[in-house]
C-alpha cells in the first residue's frame, strides 16, 4: 500500500500542475485580446476620423465642390425688378419674387437656369420640419445616389445681404466655402435667424405657402418658369 501511495504521487502533482497551467494560459488570453468597439472608436476619436458631431447646429449646406473644379460665373441676364418666379409642383404652384438690388449675380444666375429648363423635373431632396425645404439639384432627377452634391457647373460669389430668413425666404445652399453656391436652393419653414448673413437670400415667397409646407422628400417641380422676364 506504501508503495502504490507513493507511486500516485507524482500523477497527482503532475494533474495539479497542469490544471495551474489552463488556468494560466485562458487567464492571459483574456487580458491580451480586448478589442472591443469601444476601444476601436476610442482609438478612432483621438486620430480625428470621429463621425461629426450629432449636436452640430443644423444649417443649409451642401457638399463642398472639389478646390477649383468649378469656375466663378458671373450671369449676363440683367434683371428689370418684375421677374416672379413660378414653380409648379403636384401639391400646387409656389411663387415668388426676387432681390435684385441685394443679390444681382444670385438673381439673375436662377433667372438664367429657369428659363434655359434647367430646373424642370428636378425634386426637393431635402425636407426638414420646422427649417426648410431644398431641391435644385439635376442629379434628383434621377434619383442619383449622390444627390446633394449636384449643380450647374459653376459657383457664385457671396453675396450675403440685409435681407432675414424669415418664414418663406428663398437662399442659396452652400458649402464651407462661402463662394459655393450653384443651383441647389432652398425656401424657410419659419424664421430662421440663426442663418442671416450667413447664406445668400435672394428671394420671397409670395404666394404658395400652404404648399410649401406641405412638400415631401421627392415632389416634383414639374416646372420652373419666369414671369416677367426680359
Amino acid at each position: 500500500m506504501r508503495f502504490r501511495s507513493w507511486f500516485a504521487l507524482p500523477f497527482i502533482l503532475v494533474l495539479m500542475l497542469s490544471l495551474g497551467l489552463l488556468a494560466g494560459c485562458a487567464s492571459g488570453e483574456t487580458d491580451t485580446s480586448d478589442k472591443s468597439p469601444a476601444k476601436a472608436d476610442t482609438a478612432s476619436d483621438q486620430s480625428g476620423e470621429a463621425s461629426e458631431s450629432t449636436d452640430a447646429p443644423e444649417s443649409a449646406e451642401e457638399p463642398a465642390p472639389r478646390p477649383g473644379e468649378e469656375p466663378l460665373y458671373t450671369a449676363t441676364y440683367e434683371p428689370n425688378g418684375q421677374e416672379i418666379a413660378v414653380i409648379k409642383t403636384p401639391k400646387g404652384v409656389i411663387k415668388f419674387k426676387f432681390y435684385p438690388t441685394d443679390a444681382p449675380n444670385h438673381v439673375a444666375a436662377f433667372i438664367e437656369l429657369a428659363k434655359k429648363g434647367f430646373y424642370n423635373g428636378t425634386k426637393f431632396h431635402r425636407v426638414e420640419s420646422g427649417f426648410v425645404i431644398q431641391g435644385g439639384d439635376p442629379l434628383s432627377k434621377t434619383d442619383d445616389p449622390m444627390v446633394g452634391t449636384g449643380g450647374p457647373g459653376y459657383r457664385l460669389k457671396a453675396e450675403f445681404n440685409s435681407q432675414k430668413h424669415v418664414d418663406g425666404a428663398v437662399a442659396m445652399a452652400r458649402s464651407q466655402d462661402p463662394d459655393s453656391a450653384g443651383s441647389q436652393f432652398y425656401i424657410t419653414l419659419g424664421a430662421q435667424s440663426m442663418l442671416d448673413g450667413q447664406y445668400t437670400v435672394f428671394g420671397q415667397v409670395i404666394d404658395g405657402m400652404d404648399v410649401v409646407r406641405n412638400i415631401a422628400v421627392g415632389d416634383v417641380m414639374e416646372s420652373v418658369t419666369i414671369e416677367n422676364a426680359n
